[in-house]
């Protein structure tokens, strides 16, 4: 036998070696942890659908629940995680452990106590089906008409396929969340004339958008009439000559709302409680759509109402009525070039 016969055969002994003492550290308890020949899967949740494309789910997310439905979309795993501290660590991930095969991830965040949304299955393994797994969200009634006038929890809703394989080693799989809550604070500035007080107005946003199924789109809701949660009025000092004083009177409301769609018409009106007359009425979704801007003109607009998740409205009044030259969308002026709404 030549020098690389010898070679050969002294290669294949020492394959079969390490082979083996690979079986046998993967079978001995010593090796007993994540980290040797099993399978181990956990699962990140990443909130980066936002305007700075950073992963916020540690800042914004109190409460993880993930449902796991199998090919024929029946349940058969849950478990979820509510504990804060963990979950805002920056480093946390859930771990799962399942039979190999092809399944659905589904989750809803925020959910912890239903405070503000109700999960509308109770589910049950081997039982409830994915397309049970709606959220609605709490209003009140008066006179028959719906309202919401409370801070909304935020609500979070993702959605992952995941190919669960036998073969051993550490996974890491990730499912995206959308963000199903908006703050809109709504100021307006009196330009000229007496003291504006919080209580001399009613805001209100309008929209059917309050039942979310299992994909995340809208079920066919009631209308909604969503109030502010806080107000307040004040003076704010100012250098312009766009005013007549060098303080302005200021007054504020502050709502949340469920998702903005693309394919909704939500309505922001405010009323002059006094005269019970409308101060402004305007299409919301149109308006901060047109804000949008130049460096986010690839997004569809659903993207940019997904991302975005406050907004800042001031609208300029005088002696009490709106003057309809412009209003203020966060930091954007725009210009209406026709005061009837």
């Amino acid at each position: 036998m030549n020098n690389w016969g010898k070679l050969s055969k002294w290669g294949l002994m020492l394959a079969t070696l390490v082979v083996g003492l690979m079986t046998s550290a993967c079978d001995s308890v010593i090796y007993d942890y994540e980290g040797d020949c099993g399978t181990y899967y956990r699962i990140k949740f990443k909130y980066d659908l936002n305007m700075k494309y950073a992963d916020a789910f540690h800042q914004e997310v109190n409460s993880i629940a993930l449902f796991v439905f199998d090919k024929n979309g029946v349940l058969v795993h849950m478990q979820q995680e509510d504990d804060k501290a963990l979950l805002s660590s920056g480093d946390y991930s859930m771990p799962l452990e399942l039979e190999p095969g092809e399944y659905d991830l589904l989750a809803w965040g925020g959910l912890q106590n239903e405070e503000s949304f109700d999960l509308l299955a109770n589910p049950q393994i081997g039982i409830t089906k994915i397309e049970d797994l709606e959220v609605k969200m709490h209003r009140e009634y008066n006179n028959g008409a719906a309202y919401v006038d409370e801070d909304l929890t935020r609500l979070f809703h993702g959605r992952h396929h995941l190919s669960y394989t036998a073969e051993p080693g550490n996974y890491t799989e990730v499912v995206s969340l959308t963000k199903n809550t908006n703050v809109i604070r709504v100021m307006l500035q009196q330009l000229a004339g007496s003291r504006l007080t919080a209580d001399m107005f009613r805001f209100e946003i309008t929209d059917d958008n309050g039942w979310m199924a299992y994909d995340n789109s809208l079920k066919a809701d009631e209308m909604i009439t969503y109030m502010p949660w806080h107000t307040e009025s004040g003076m704010a000092s100012v250098e312009s000559d766009i005013y007549d004083e060098e303080q302005v009177s200021v007054v504020l409301g502050e709502m949340t709302i469920a998702r903005l769609m693309a394919s909704k018409n939500p309505k922001l009106t405010i009323w002059n409680k006094e005269s019970q007359e409308k101060v402004l009425s305007i299409p919301l979704k149109e308006y901060v759509l047109l804000v949008k801007g130049y460096y986010n003109r690839q997004m569809s607009d659903q993207e940019y109402l997904d991302r975005q998740d406050e907004y800042n409205i001031t609208f300029f009044l005088e002696n009490g009525e709106w003057l309809s030259a412009s209003i203020m969308i966060n930091s954007w002026r725009v210009v209406i070039n026709n005061g009837q709404i």
